[in-house]
């Protein structure tokens, strides 16, 4: 059941995204999500940006009818958690790592990120964006020792104009070795990016987002052909191997009806 937990603190990171802090913690991990609820709107799974055990944060853009309800709450609102869920990124120490991240996939791996240096991981940490006002957490990520920033637009407003895995494709082809690659964001980019890793035989972990519900493998509507695993428990994060098995992924999605969406 969800817990009705007050909102601590606000922060509009983006035009679209806002990071609401809780004075409460889940004690997840980095590529885990909780379930986030409305009474009388609707319950969506959210990746949790951070978690210290003792504050959670929630990093969330108002683009549909529940996010956008949540975008006018106020500190002190009531909103009802629950989790985590799901399996986490996960490193060995002193590993050089390349995170490539992709619009409001960036705030778990910067969680991910925040994490590793722990652990003498040295990072190269690529996201990208339309344009320089959506670029999320640059600053903190640009903040981190021992993390090199990469940053990429679309329209060339900020860094390399362009795609952010034209970044990683320059970074696997200096010859320096890159023990692990991290991704999560659009799927489109991280089929680009395991293709990449799979081709170079880098260890890869990917991020394989599918409309979640329940969180724990009753309701099936997350189940990816042709496995037929539940990405809410066997993922979100999944090692590259097992997502190329995954058919559907960089072709199609399901909706709340299990209808294909191709993308």
């Amino acid at each position: 059941m969800p817990r009705a937990v007050p909102i601590s603190g606000i922060k509009q990171e983006t035009p679209l995204v806002r990071s609401y802090t809780f004075d409460y913690s889940v004690g997840a991990q980095p590529g885990q999500f909780v379930n986030v609820w409305i009474p009388g709107v609707n319950e969506r799974p959210m990746s949790v940006a951070f978690d210290d055990g003792k504050k959670l944060t929630l990093s969330i853009a108002a683009v549909g009818d529940m996010t956008k309800k949540l975008a006018t709450f106020k500190i002190g609102d009531l909103v009802g958690i629950r989790g985590p869920y799901g399996t986490a990124f996960h490193w060995k120490p002193r590993q050089r790592i390349v995170m490539v991240a992709g619009g409001y996939g960036v705030a778990p791996l910067y969680f991910c990120a925040a994490l590793a240096i722990k652990d003498g991981c040295r990072v190269d940490f690529i996201t990208g964006a339309r344009s320089s006002e959506h670029l999320l957490f640059a600053d903190r990520v640009r903040g981190l020792k021992n993390v090199n920033l990469h940053l990429a637009t679309n329209d060339g407003s900020t860094g390399h104009k362009g795609f952010n895995t034209e970044i990683l494709e320059t970074l696997i082809k200096d010859g320096s070795k890159i023990d692990l690659i991290m991704t999560c964001g659009p799927e489109m980019m991280m089929k680009k990016v395991s293709d990449m890793a799979w081709k170079k035989k880098i260890q890869c972990q990917v991020s394989v987002e599918r409309y979640m519900k329940c969180g724990f493998s009753i309701c099936g509507n997350c189940v990816v052909d042709d496995l037929g695993i539940t990405t809410c428990q066997s993922g979100p994060v999944m090692e590259n191997s097992v997502v190329r098995k995954i058919k559907e992924f960089g072709v199609y999605h399901r909706d709340a009806q299990g209808l294909k969406h191709f993308y």
